[in-house]
């Protein structure tokens, strides 16, 4: 089948446009903030099987009671090492690992990136494309962070550590399924048991 000339010179500037578009709008779409974590080289997880809590640094002094946040984010760490092959300890016994975790909130600006919209119409022969452009703009919010340290009491060593940080909805409070998303991200590079 023959194309004429004339038809792909005029194709050839606007999948140009199109792509250069997708790659605009792709380098600017907002994402949360991507956990880091760090594992010790030398902590063998294979052996290090139980868990239990402990005293988690700046936290609330022993005698005052578990808060509801606190309570939610313990339920989806202990959930999320479960399915990594990890139990919690029973009470008495002595556990493999110790866990410590903190949690601070900030108020951040957040900025929308700039954004751009490609079109494309036509009629028979007659074609057109079009480019809007909307402006950036800035808020403020109120972003959570959770820090989970893992020691390994044998060694008296941390083994592994992680930070996740995420917006927080509205009054300052996250939600459950704000949690359990969160701690699932932190702990998706925790070394899983077999």
């Amino acid at each position: 089948m023959h194309i004429p000339r004339r038809s792909l010179r005029g194709a050839l500037p606007f999948s140009s446009l199109v792509v250069t578009g997708w790659l605009i709008l792709s380098g600017c779409t907002s994402a949360p903030p991507q956990p880091t974590s760090m594992r010790d080289p030398q902590a063998n997880f294979d052996v290090l099987k139980t868990f239990t809590w402990g005293d988690s640094q700046g936290g609330p002094p022993a005698d005052e009671p578990l808060t509801i946040v606190n309570s939610q984010i313990r339920a989806a760490i202990t959930g999320e090492l479960q399915r990594k092959g990890y139990a919690e300890a029973v009470a008495g016994a002595k556990p493999d690992l110790v866990l410590h975790y903190e949690t601070a909130a900030a108020e951040k600006i957040k900025t929308s990136p700039v954004r751009i919209g490609v079109g494309m119409g036509g009629y028979g022969s007659n074609g057109g494309a079009g480019v809007g452009v909307s402006s950036s703009g800035a808020k403020n919010i109120r972003e959570g962070t959770l820090v989970l340290r893992v020691i390994d009491p044998a060694r008296n060593a941390e083994v592994w550590n992680g930070r996740v940080s995420r917006e927080l909805g509205k009054g300052g409070v996250p939600d459950q399924a704000l949690i359990q998303e969160a701690v699932g991200d932190l702990l998706r590079e925790f070394p899983a048991h077999q």
